[in-house]
């Protein structure tokens, strides 16, 4: 065969591809139904149901579009969110965004792993209209070199306390402890104040190896039955000792 007779049995062909009418991407033929497959799909859908495997299904103009929760969606899709639906072709499809939701008064902010909000540079902030709740199931860690809490009014209920650390300052206008058992163990124990009143209903016990009591104006002791006793020597010393 020469090659004039190659080029005149191709210029046929070519002119019947070129002159061809659109009927071919109608028709029901395998090669039709695998070039409308792998279009690209952007839709606009409504969230039916969420299957195992994180697998969500989304109404879309009449058909059901089986995806997966992109990466970048971090508000979680919920039942009757109007979301976007983006792929390559329907085997390949994301939720990519949450367009409008079914109950625009709750919000979830959800990702499978670990979450990190950080700023390189700046500050991080949070705020709540109303409140502000932080909850862990296994352990909550605040870390800083300095920890500043401001509030009106504060209730802190805790099982168990457990506080290490060079220095505790309080200053307070008033304070009140409430408790079974009170115990301090300390090297120096100093007490200041202007008017100190004591009251047990059973035994104050002291035991010292000295103790020296000191009063400006007056001491007394009073009791129904009062003992004074020593091992060696019990001195009084005095201008004057009434006795009886």
């Amino acid at each position: 065969m020469t090659v004039a007779s190659l080029k005149t049995t191709h210029r046929p062909a070519a002119a019947a591809i070129e002159g061809a009418q659109p009927v071919a991407a109608t028709s029901g033929t395998t090669g039709g139904a695998s070039s409308a497959g792998s279009a690209a799909v952007n839709a606009l859908g409504v969230v039916t149901s969420v299957l195992p495997g994180g697998i969500y299904s989304v109404e879309s103009d009449g058909r059901v579009l089986r995806c997966l929760r992109a990466a970048s969606c971090l508000l979680r899709p919920e039942i009757g969110d109007t979301v976007l639906v983006n792929g390559p072709d329907e085997r390949r499809l994301y939720l990519t965004a949450v367009a409008e939701q079914a109950q625009p008064g709750v919000a979830r902010v959800e990702v499978d792993g670990d979450l990190l909000l950080a700023s390189a540079r700046g500050a991080v902030s949070v705020e709540s209209a109303t409140r502000l709740t932080l909850r862990a199931r296994d352990a909550t860690v605040l870390s800083g070199p300095q920890l500043e809490i401001d509030a009106d009014e504060a209730r802190c209920r805790i099982g168990r306390l457990d506080y290490s650390g060079e220095e505790a300052r309080a200053a307070v206008f008033s304070m009140r402890v409430i408790g079974r058992v009170y115990e301090v163990v300390v090297d120096r124990l100093v007490q200041l104040s202007k008017s100190a009143f004591r009251m047990t209903e059973g035994i104050d016990q002291v035991q010292a190896g000295q103790i020296d009591y000191r009063a400006s104006e007056m001491t007394r002791l009073h009791g129904k039955n009062t003992v004074i006793t020593a091992r060696d020597l019990v001195k009084a010393d005095a201008k004057q000792i009434h006795m009886g």
